[in-house]
């Protein structure tokens, strides 16, 4: 089945709120909406902690159909007044705190931003819902953006993760989107509100704060600093362009059938050893004047982290057979555009390695 979703529904103007629109995957899926659907209403709230950049969305800021409001998702004041004042009928809720090695120095975050938050605004858009027409009602959804990381650890000889694996989380990041996952599918059996789930694999591409692994690697190499690589580097990650992301989630929200999950994955299963020597290879190719080269001589491989998931595995069939995705960008492809763009968005990368971002960094990989 083609990607014709967007051809050959008809589809009224949306309202959107799109939470954590600022981050990473948000500020990607901000983009892909609002350049494939100009008419409709988009509004990004993203409370701009580390790893929000409001720089990310610097070209939208002037469109008449776009809002930005800096916002936490646990305030019921704002978010119930987002919800009236704008008329939003569908949420796309990307808002989290989002990194392992953040969760287990202080998962406190995690359990209030991750959990609390999403309860909020479940519980606001619940009471927002019952007063749509059933016209509304029909088009209404609440997207829950979540990560293949609750159903825990497979085995190298393991089938991959499925819709139905159960859960088994292993850090506190990961327990934490559970318990927003639970919640939500709560809400649609116990009250009707129309959720759907995702589940996807690791994501990379533009906008990713330097702390995660690619850009981390991408960034070191161009400073001629030390790559660190966890253990022996031979966890295992299922890996996603995140613009084949956005277009997975497009589908959902128009194709998709609240109530369900669909995991999303890019099909490419790749050690982290290998992943860095990858991402070596292109910028040894691909950038001019490097403090060291080859790059490779600068892994440095460092002490495990806590529960390190070995390998992650997303078996993405569902949504190939229900809805007609595929991802478009193999490993190989997606890696090398990613590169690309740390080499050209310098501007963007350098300011984001504060001394609070340099202090983190000492204390994870000293």
């Amino acid at each position: 089945m083609a990607d014709n979703w967007k051809e050959d529904r008809m589809r009224s103007p949306r309202r959107i709120l799109i939470t954590g629109g600022a981050g990473f995957i948000g500020s990607n899926f901000v983009h892909h909406w609002c350049s494939n659907y100009p008419n409709d209403r988009v509004i990004v709230l993203d409370a701009l902690t580390y790893a929000g950049n409001r720089q990310n969305l610097t070209n939208l800021e002037n469109q008449n159909n776009f809002r930005f409001v800096q916002g936490d998702i646990c305030d019921r004041t704002l978010i119930d007044n987002l919800l009236q004042t704008e008329n939003i009928d569908t949420i796309a809720h990307f808002a989290a705190e989002s990194h392992v090695d953040r969760s287990i120095l202080g998962p406190a975050a995690f359990v209030q931003t991750n959990i609390v938050g999403t309860f909020t605004l479940l519980e606001a858009f619940r009471q927002h819902w019952y007063n749509f027409t059933p016209i509304q009602q029909q088009q209404g959804l609440f997207l829950h953006v979540s990560t293949d990381e609750v159903y825990g650890s497979l085995n190298p000889e393991d089938p991959a993760f499925t819709e139905t694996t159960p859960y088994s989380p292993n850090s506190p990041y990961s327990a934490s989107k559970a318990s927003s996952d639970h919640f939500a599918r709560a809400y649609f059996h116990t009250y009707g509100v129309p959720t759907i789930i995702t589940n996807c694999s690791n994501n990379y591409g533009p906008y990713h704060f330097p702390e995660k692994l690619i850009p981390l690697m991408c960034i070191n190499m161009l400073l001629g600093k030390q790559l660190p690589v966890y253990g022996d580097g031979q966890n295992v990650r299922d890996w996603l362009y995140v613009i084949d992301h956005c277009r997975a989630l497009d589908c959902v929200i128009h194709r998709g059938k609240p109530g369900e999950t669909y995991n999303i994955g890019g099909n490419n299963e790749v050690k982290n050893l290998d992943l860095v020597r990858m991402l070596c290879k292109l910028m040894d190719e691909l950038a001019d004047n490097l403090p060291i080269t080859p790059c490779e001589q600068l892994i440095n491989f460092v002490k495990d982290r806590p529960g390190h998931d070995r390998r992650y595995a997303i078996d993405a069939n569902k949504i190939k057979n229900e809805l007609g995705w595929t991802p478009s960008v193999t490993v190989e492809q997606g890696l090398k555009r990613t590169v690309e763009w740390y080499l050209t968005h310098r501007h963007w990368w350098e300011p984001l390695l504060s001394e609070e971002y340099q202090a983190y960094y000492r204390k994870v990989y000293a």
